[in-house]
């Protein structure tokens, strides 16, 4: 049965619209259905490479990933990447299409076309899956922006898809959010709001039972799910405002892993497998101090190299990296951060300001040019003479280069990547690094006194599959998914 594409939207952002959708695709999926997620445009600094070496948002890759199938990227036609706090890297269909500023990218774009072409993408979509699991961005109730929604209630229309409205719950304010949103609709897309889901509810929900009828005379929509917040399930987050969030976890007797809070950080996702690792605690390091405390320092990605680097000398996170690599520990870096780690970074043509050089870490010999054409690749790798058969893929806009190569790792494509120092100061280009057994093996081992038997078999795939699993079925359990179901069917 062909069911019609069904469509999230928020009364804000980080309501959990992003989780939320992902347990919907992981429903279809377990229920016989062969579902594919969509978002016309999104905002993150957390992306990925499709097979095809494209490039889309991570929240869509992972939703794509709980539908079982391969990401692509029509699920994300237009994604847009944050340089800093009003201009943006735009990539339209995978590919970067420039930098603009928000006023030029909401005034002088042209928004039909951009809506045509996310449309066009959603349609292609619609005649390979069943259903299309739709997600719309931050809140439905900007109105000075509605005429120039390409993202939310304006697909919804499109599409005629029945649609759901989450509020998150622990914010505060749910019942003026929820109110007001919709009321705030104009009458055709009223039509179209089917339920309402409370998200990351806490407490007792029989406490709630009155809010919800409140909220349901209120709307005229019944309130078709309550959420209980969770942390035991865990699923790529979009955003790094999540980092913030993150539950402190005991620390006794494992290996301390600080990743070093960038201002403009990307693919925090890189850390995900080591976040959940039983033999390590990992914790994102904002201050100097912090350092001491950790065994491994990583250097996470950066939208913003140069910036990012100033940032660092003027924290003093930089003089607190050098000073702990000189006693022993281990400092690794992923992208933005391996270009850190180098002698230089150049931007001649100013891809990312005015800064023409910025003098890097120096822990590792070589130096970057940033160029204007960016390398979008999936590939496998082999890592320090290790079998083929690790994933990654790279991201990035520039080339680092080094006066005697020493490459960490081995394309399948036969190209080199990367920078081996020693064991405890390398470099690499390739994002999902740290999602093998392999790679996180090596740097644990690294640690005086690690067992290096003790844990690191961890299957990272299959914790994955267990998690969208338990997120299906905490969301079948406090969703009323017959009505869901019922709102799907198609027209007569």
């Amino acid at each position: 049965m062909q069911l019609r594409p069904v469509m999230f939207v928020g009364t804000g952002s980080d309501v959990g619209k992003s989780v939320i959708n992902a347990a919907f695709c992981r429903i279809f999926k377990q229920d016989g259905f062969h579902p594919a997620p969509f978002k016309a445009q999104n905002m993150s600094l957390n992306s990925y490479a499709t097979p095809d070496g494209l490039e889309i948002g991570r929240a869509q890759a992972t939703q794509a990933e709980a539908c079982g199938i391969p990401c692509r990227a029509d699920m994300n036609p237009v994604l847009l990447k944050p340089t800093d706090d009003t201009s943006s890297q735009v990539v339209l269909n995978g590919k970067v299409i420039g930098n603009q500023s928000a006023h030029q990218y909401f005034n002088q774009t042209d928004r039909n076309d951009l809506f045509l072409q996310a449309m066009a993408a959603c349609h292609r979509l619609t005649k390979e899956f069943n259903p299309l699991v739709i997600e719309g961005a931050g809140s439905i109730s900007e109105i000075n922006l509605w005429d120039r929604d390409i993202t939310n209630m304006r697909v919804a229309e499109a599409l005629n898809a029945p649609t759901f409205l989450i509020a998150d719950i622990d914010r505060g304010g749910v019942f003026a959010s929820v109110y007001g949103s919709i009321q705030l609709l104009p009458e055709t897309q009223k039509k179209l709001i089917k339920g309402v889901l409370i998200n990351k509810f806490r407490g007792d929900m029989a406490l709630f039972e009155d809010g919800k009828k409140m909220l349901e005379e209120l709307t005229g929509v019944p309130v078709v799910g309550v959420i209980p917040y969770f942390h035991d399930i865990h699923i790529d987050q979009e955003d790094s405002v999540t980092l913030e969030y993150r539950k402190e976890k005991d620390r006794v007797g494992k290996v301390t892993i600080a990743v070093v809070l960038l201002r403009h950080l990307s693919n925090f996702t890189d850390f995900n497998m080591l976040e959940q690792h039983p033999d390590v605690h990992l914790f994102y390091a904002s201050h100097p101090e912090e350092l001491a405390d950790a065994d491994i320092i990583l250097l996470p990605g950066s939208k913003n190299t140069i910036d990012d680097l100033n940032y660092l000398r003027q924290s003093g996170m930089a003089k607190a990296i050098l000073q702990q690599h000189a006693i022993g520990k281990s400092v690794y870096g992923i992208c933005g951060g391996y270009q850190m780690m180098g002698n230089w970074v150049e931007d001649p043509l100013g891809i990312e300001g005015d800064v023409a050089v910025m003098q890097g870490l120096g822990l590792l010999p070589v130096r970057t040019i940033l160029t204007r054409e960016k390398k979008t690749e999936a590939c496998h790798f082999s890592f320090l003479g290790t079998k083929p058969d690790c994933t990654g893929y790279e991201i990035h806009m520039g080339e680092t280069v080094a006066e005697q190569p020493s490459p960490l790792c081995l394309l399948d494509s036969g190209v080199s990547d990367g920078y081996f120092r020693n064991e405890k100061t390398f470099g690499t280009y390739l994002h999902g690094f740290f999602d093998h057994t392999e790679t996180v093996g090596y740097i644990l081992r690294q640690v005086p006194g690690y067992k290096s038997g003790k844990s690191v078999t961890f299957d990272y795939p299959a914790f994955k599959e267990e998690q969208y699993d338990k997120l299906a079925a905490h969301i079948r359990q406090h969703v009323d998914m017959e009505y869901i179901y019922k709102t799907m069917q198609p027209d007569d």
